[in-house]
């Protein structure tokens, strides 16, 4: 009696685990394939942009240095005034050198007396000597002496124009237009030419155009010119806008002028400058801004988003969607990152289909259903490659 309920329970216990296998394979069977939202790549074209802080300062920053020694006996502007080229800034002692100059002009009137004179005598001795009336000695004489006479002209004329160079080095002028700094040498000082550290007098800012100084990654630029080499990357139009400490963006376009050949060896960045033209003179020398740089363009590649790439073992790998909606693991190489994507080297055509979201219920060989709804995004449209 006992054998026969071990029996007949073991052949429940069977039919019970045959009845649950079934229910489980028919479950899975009605379970339906996962929805997941896809994008179709496209090869296009990207802009490229970067976002960098940078630092305003004059177009030309002039110092005013004293070419004659002197006191320095006025200042004619306003400190931190805006100026024009032209305008007198400071004098020095010019009275001095008025006084020189009248001097050497009276030096160079006197050398112009004699050497009339002694041209004159020349002209008289020659026919004398035609006529032998005088011997070949004296015409000598009267040629050197006009000889003399002339050399002695020369010297003068060049020290009244020293003298004249001197009286107008006496009068300092702003040599371009712009912003006037601090006096460097007050009135009354006496002011030694020959020395850097006292003949500084002040500077002269000029801030139209206005200069911004940035620095751009060494890697990132040299990332650029590997693109350029590849001819994927089109830098013919570079362009460049700022936005101000308070947020406002400034209204002007720019352009970069200049990008350093050398890397810091301190700090591994590239030095770069952008222009701005500035007629109003409302951007200073000096000031913090955000410095962006557009119009650059990656040609004809491929995005993939980063949220559709699955890292593994063996690599970056994206849910392919293939024909009736089966899904594939594909391994793809990848570059730079691009804002929220990365840049495709190898490994997808364009019209293929990667899954964005949902990648996680997929199971690799079994079919997925589409959510139209969220398929198919629209990708940024500028990449910051540069930033």
């Amino acid at each position: 009696m006992v054998r026969f309920r071990a029996v007949t329970l073991a052949a429940c216990a069977l039919v019970a685990l045959v009845c649950g296998c079934e229910q489980q394979s028919q479950t899975a069977a009605a379970r339906p394939s996962p929805l997941v939202s896809v994008l179709t790549v496209a090869a296009r074209d990207v802009p490229v942009t970067g976002s960098f802080v940078g630092q305003t300062e004059g177009s030309r920053a002039v110092e005013l240095r004293a070419q004659v020694s002197g006191i320095l006996v006025s200042r004619n502007y306003k400190e931190g005034s805006y100026v024009k080229k032209g305008t007198l800034m400071f004098e020095i002692e010019p009275d001095t050198y008025k006084a020189a100059l009248a001097q050497a002009q009276g030096a160079l009137a006197q050398v112009q007396a004699r050497y009339t004179q002694t041209q004159q005598d020349l002209k008289r001795m020659r026919p004398l000597y035609a006529q032998n009336a005088v011997s070949r000695r004296d015409l000598d004489m009267a040629q050197a002496a006009f000889d003399g006479a002339k050399a002695d002209l020369m010297t003068a004329q060049a020290a009244v124009d020293e003298a004249t160079i001197k009286l107008n080095y006496a009068y300092v002028i702003a040599p371009i237009d712009g912003y006037a700094g601090q006096e460097c040498r007050s009135v009354g000082n006496l002011i030694n030419a020959a020395s850097s550290s006292e003949s500084l007098l002040t500077v002269v800012n000029q801030v139209n155009p206005i200069f911004v100084n940035f620095s751009i990654p060494s890697p990132k630029l040299m990332r650029m010119r590997t693109l350029l080499a590849q001819k994927r990357l089109s830098t013919d139009n570079v362009y460049a806008k700022i936005a101000l400490a308070d947020g406002s963006e400034y209204p002007l376009e720019g352009y970069v002028n200049f990008i350093d050949k050398a890397v810091s060896p301190d700090t591994s960045v590239v030095a770069a400058r952008a222009e701005f033209a500035n007629p109003d003179l409302f951007v200073l020398p000096g000031q913090f801004v955000r410095v962006t740089i557009y119009g650059p363009r990656l040609l004809n590649v491929i995005l993939v988003p980063q949220k559709s790439v699955i890292q593994t073992q063996k690599g970056s790998m994206v849910v392919v969607v293939g024909k009736d909606n089966v899904a594939q693991m594909r391994p793809v190489v990848l570059s730079d990152s691009l804002g929220e994507a990365f840049l495709l080297e190898k490994g997808l055509e364009p019209g293929e289909r990667i899954v964005l979201e949902g990648a996680n219920k997929v199971i690799p060989g079994q079919p997925v259903r589409i959510d139209e709804a969220t398929s198919n995004p629209a990708l940024e449209q500028e990449a910051e490659l540069l930033s």
